[in-house]
Parts: structure tokens; C-alpha cells; sequence
């Protein structure tokens, strides 16, 4: 029984390593949770095994399997849920004993609380039985995203003995599962407590296969290292190198905002300026980038003119990592407007 968490860079190749691990006899599921991450995977699945789906793999978003694999089969005809809905419970008069705790009056599932549903419910065995059926291998692409009601429930499921593969990026959290109050709401604040829950459970932790990245260039990998204090290093040579640099003249800018094979990514808001415009965590993922303009909100600005953008709010640190990272070729700094 084999279970590794690889804790990766941006650009290393998560996607890639997981891909080469996949082969016809090993029946493999897969879990990622941002749309954009199962998209990617699908197409290079599909690219890795000649434009055929195997049958022996299947790929799930979090809440199609937390819902239509965890849930569906143990309790939907207890409880007859229609379906999942992404908010939070607001009313606070219900109690974790109170069917209202976790679903609406017309009866969709609280997102954040569905996870606590099936621990309340006692199907956490019979869910692992069911994996356990169905799977040799249980692969987790960014696993960083995996947070709140959400780990505890995952917790469990590294209990099971079966062969498990989790890759992600500590440093490119930016998306959270779920939030619900207090749970786990440190869970982020400190990489080596992170490390460790997983080590409890049997993982080893494996922190340099895929420390290096492919995609950005030697000059970007020493600006994040410098000025944002996250560890990254460079597969590429020397001389396929690219540059990172602060822009404040009007006409350049100009220009590079009008550049359609520009990105243009924003701290948020970005969909309201149109075309080519994102914000930062949203690309995460992404990888088919050139040049990157990442445009500056205040509070960010103000900290890069001052050298201490290594000041910046973990949640904030984040989302810069991952914008200035999408770049394969330069990056341009400008503030915003």
C-alpha cells in the first residue's frame, strides 16, 4: 500500500506526473475540484491514451463525488436531497442534530456541510468499502484546494488501505472547498502542520520531485524566491530566459493593455474590463500564457514600492504567486487603475 503527497511548484508538471502514473490495469479514480483542473485533465487523459477515455479511469470534480458517489448511494433515500447548493447555512438556530443544519426547506445540500452530513451519518465505512469496490488507486489533483468540513472527511478516507497519490501546490491555495465557522481554519497558516496531518494518517511527504518549473524562467523563479519568500526553482537553461519588470511609463502601458496576446490579470473585478482580462486566482491551472501583465491592486503596490511585498496577507501572496507564474515568457507589473 502506496500513499504519497507530493507538494509541488507552479509549472512543475502536477498534471503531467499524474497522467504517466495512470495505465490499464490499475482502475483509478481521480478528484480535483475546480472546473478549470478537471477540464485540463480530461483533455490530456484523453490525449495520453490516444483520443480514447479508458474505461478503468474516472475523473470527478470534489462535489460529484462527494454527492453523486459518497452521498447518493447510502442516503438519498433517507433524506431525498435534490441536489447541492453553494452557500452557507445563515440561520443559526439550527443545531448539528437538525436535519436543517445541512440542507434547505426545498432540499439541497449545504456544499460546506455535506462532508459533516456523512461523517453524522455513519456511512464514512461504507463509503470507503465502496472506493475499496470500485478502485485500486485514489488520486487527488490539487489537494491544496481540498479545506474546512472537507479535510476531516478526507482525513478519514486516508485511512483506507488502498493505494493514494495527492499532488498539489501548498502556496497555490487560493480556492477553498468549503468554510464553515472554525473548522480547520488554520489549517493553512503553517506548511510543516500541513505536512503533518498527512503524515499521521501513513503519507509520506515528498517535497522535490517536482520542485522545479518548466514553465517559468530562471529571472521569475529568483523574483518569487526574493520578494515573495516562496521556494521555486527553474528546469529551464540559462539562456531561455525571460524578464519580470515594473511598469510606469503611460505609453507603455497603454500599449500593453491594448496587446490582445496580453493577459491582463487583476486582484479582482477583472470580467469588467472585458477580453483578456482575469483575476489572479482565477487562472490558476492555466497554462497557456506568454507575456502576463499583473496589474497591482493598492494595498500591493504600495508593499512592492516599499520591498516588502513578503508583508502581504497569505491569501494575497498566494494569488500573486499564481499570476506571475502563468507566464511562460515576460511579466509586467503595473499598478492598477
Amino acid at each position: 500500500m502506496d500513499k504519497k503527497v507530493i507538494f509541488a511548484v507552479a509549472g512543475s508538471g502536477k498534471t503531467t506526473y499524474i497522467i504517466k502514473s495512470l495505465s490499464a490495469d490499475k482502475r483509478s479514480l481521480i478528484v480535483t475540484y475546480t472546473t478549470a483542473n478537471y477540464d485540463n485533465l480530461r483533455q490530456k487523459i484523453t490525449s495520453r491514451f490516444n483520443g480514447i477515455w479508458p474505461a478503468n479511469v474516472t475523473l470527478m470534480t470534489y462535489f460529484s463525488f462527494l454527492y453523486g458517489f459518497c452521498y447518493k448511494p447510502f442516503l438519498s433515500d433517507k433524506h431525498k436531497a435534490k441536489g447541492v447548493i453553494y452557500r452557507a447555512n445563515e440561520n443559526r438556530s439550527y443545531r448539528q442534530t437538525d436535519l436543517g443544519y445541512y440542507m434547505t426547506q426545498n432540499r439541497y445540500l449545504y456544499s460546506n456541510r455535506l462532508a459533516l452530513l456523512l461523517e453524522k451519518e455513519g456511512v464514512l465505512d461504507d463509503i470507503k468499502l465502496r472506493i475499496n469496490t470500485y478502485f485500486d488507486e485514489f488520486i487527488i489533483d490539487e489537494v491544496q484546494d481540498i479545506a474546512g468540513r472537507d479535510f476531516t472527511f478526507l482525513e478519514n478516507l486516508m485511512e483506507n488501505p488502498l493505494n493514494m497519490l495527492f499532488v498539489g501546490d501548498f502556496y497555490q491555495h487560493t480556492f477553498d472547498t468549503s468554510r464553515d465557522g472554525k473548522a480547520n481554519g488554520t489549517l493553512f497558516d503553517d506548511k510543516k502542520k500541513y505536512e503533518a496531518r498527512f503524515t499521521k494518517k501513513g503519507f509520506l511527504i515528498d517535497n522535490t520531485t517536482l520542485q522545479n518549473s518548466w514553465r517559468c524562467s530562471k529571472t521569475i523563479c529568483n523574483y518569487i524566491n526574493d520578494h515573495i519568500g516562496i521556494e521555486i526553482s527553474s528546469n529551464r537553461p540559462a539562456e531561455d530566459d525571460t524578464a519580470i519588470e515594473f511598469v510606469d511609463d503611460e505609453k507603455r502601458i497603454m500599449s500593453i493593455l491594448a496587446d490582445k496576446n496580453i493577459i491582463k490579470l487583476h486582484y479582482q473585478n477583472g470580467a469588467k474590463f472585458g477580453c483578456c482580462h482575469k483575476n489572479w486566482g482565477e487562472t490558476k491551472g492555466e497554462d497557456h500564457y506568454k507575456d502576463v501583465c499583473v496589474m497591482l491592486n493598492k494595498t500591493t503596490a504600495k508593499k512592492r514600492t516599499a520591498g516588502k511585498l513578503l508583508e502581504l496577507p497569505p491569501p494575497t501572496k498566494n494569488k500573486l504567486y499564481v499570476a506571475i507564474t502563468r507566464a511562460r515568457g515576460n511579466v509586467y507589473l503595473v499598478n492598477d487603475f
